[in-house]
Formats: structure tokens, C-alpha cells, sequence
């Protein structure tokens, strides 16, 4: 192998170092603390971020980085050729069928959940989200259906360090608060988004397990509340615990990977 390859290895190694160490941290790291984390000079670790900012890797919030649009929007053309995805594709087109309305799918990723598939609502209102874009663990029904599936150690273990934006009034945004409404969506079996994440939106989200009984996605069906149904219960909830129940029965025998938190 050339000297050539070997030191443009090295140098690959590094900012591949510095993005999984952005991905991996409990909330966005700032230049300096990827630099104390990856063992790498200040210099160093500033020029790095700054190259993987202007690709798209990595984007810059307030000194604090968090996964760029491009890698998510090439995250979410792997995951279109993922079985999962191809394995649920029937359940989801019948889900959004039955309630009329929108139908994601999300994974975890560190501190947030990627949509990784979304069947627009038939409706002539539609909804802002998008295939590769990250939403909030405690304000959104797919994060918190994802929370109350974990076993409660590794359950803990990202609400000790999970940043608690108030994105809207009704956001959860104390520990006790987010622990209440977790337990009450374990109990119940789904969990809810009131407005928590966007003005005019509710959502009901559901976790689907693997064969190990882990939480490895979760799906939510998101209406406007102008148009929400008298009876959500019969609506969007049964017919999302019956799609968890069928897909959970798939992903039992698929050899499915989270990749996630």
C-alpha cells in the first residue's frame, strides 16, 4: 500500500472518529468537548467539524453539533433498502388507508428518532415532516413510545442525559413529567403527542420489538386536530395496536438492527 493511502486512511479515520462521536453523544457536543472525546488537539478537531459542516455531515447549532442533512438523507436511502422498511411496507399502506391520516416510521438514533418512511394522509392538508429528519425522544409519540419499551436501565441511561427542549406549552420538559407520561404509555400500550412538537398536531405512536423483545422502531399516525376524529380510540389507536401486533410478528423472524440508542 502507497504512503499516499495510508496517510489519506488516517486522515478518513479521523473525521469518521469525530462524526461517530457526534452521533454517539447524549446531546450535541460543542468542537471542544469532541476534541477532549476523541483524544485530538483543538486545532485539529475545529478543522474537522468545519469540513464535515460544509459536506452536509454535520450542522452547527448555537457552538453545538448534531448529524448534518446529507448524512441523514443518505441514512435514509439505506434504510429504503432495508428489510424492515420492505418488511412493513404492507402494514403501513393499510394503516394510513384505515385512519386517513399520516403514517411514519422512525428509529433511534442516539437522542432522537429518524423517520425513515412517511405515507402521506390522503387529505389536501399535509403534514411538514420528511423521510431522513429527526424528531425529539420527549416531544414526540414515536420517542416516547421508543422510552417506554426499554427496560428501564437502559431507559434511564438516556433520560439522565436527554436534553428537554420546550419546544411547545405542552411539552414535557421535567424529568417526573416525562417518567409519568412513559409509565402511563407502557401501561396503556401507546403513547401520544399533544401538540408537544408542532402547533395543530397530535400523534399516537406505537414501539414494534424484535425477536429479543427489543424496541428496534416505531410508528405513529399524526392528524391535525381541526380534523381528529370524535373517537380517536377507534380511529388511529386500535388500528395501530393491531399493525403492532402484525409487525411485531414479522420483525420476530427478521434479522432485524436497530442501530440506535
Amino acid at each position: 500500500m502507497s504512503e499516499t493511502k495510508v496517510a489519506g486512511a488516517a486522515a478518513f479515520a479521523k473525521f469518521m472518529t469525530v462524526l461517530q462521536a457526534v452521533a454517539d453523544a447524549p446531546q450535541p457536543p460543542t468542537a471542544a468537548a469532541l476534541a477532549r472525546s476523541c483524544g485530538y488537539p483543538r486545532p485539529t478537531a475545529y478543522r474537522i467539524v468545519a469540513a464535515l459542516a460544509e459536506q452536509g455531515m454535520v450542522a452547527e447549532t448555537e457552538g453545538a453539533y448534531r448529524l448534518g442533512p446529507r448524512l441523514l438523507a443518505l441514512a435514509s436511502r439505506a434504510w429504503s433498502q432495508f428489510d424492515l422498511r420492505a418488511a412493513l411496507s404492507a402494514d403501513l399502506q393499510a394503516l394510513r388507508d384505515d385512519t386517513g391520516e399520516t403514517v411514519h416510521l422512525a428509529v433511534p438514533a442516539g437522542a432522537e428518532m429518524i423517520y425513515i418512511d412517511k405515507l402521506e394522509s390522503p387529505g389536501p392538508v399535509r403534514m411538514a415532516s420528511r423521510v431522513g429528519a429527526a424528531v425529539a425522544l420527549h416531544s414526540s409519540a414515536v420517542g416516547k413510545a421508543y422510552l417506554a419499551a426499554l427496560a428501564e436501565p437502559a431507559r434511564e441511561r438516556l433520560l439522565r442525559d436527554l436534553p428537554l427542549a420546550s419546544r411547545m406549552p405542552g411539552t414535557l420538559s421535567t424529568l417526573p413529567a416525562l417518567r409519568a407520561a412513559l409509565a402511563d404509555t407502557a401501561a396503556r400500550g401507546y403513547a401520544m403527542d399533544n401538540e408537544e412538537n408542532e402547533p395543530g398536531i397530535v400523534c399516537y405512536g406505537v414501539a414494534l420489538r424484535d425477536a429479543a423483545g427489543q424496541p428496534v422502531a416505531c410508528v405513529s399516525v399524526s392528524t391535525l386536530l381541526f380534523r381528529r376524529r370524535d373517537d380517536p380510540q377507534a380511529a388511529y389507536i386500535e388500528p395501530l395496536l393491531r399493525l403492532r401486533d402484525a409487525a411485531s410478528a414479522k420483525l420476530a423472524v427478521l434479522p432485524v438492527s436497530s442501530g440506535g440508542a
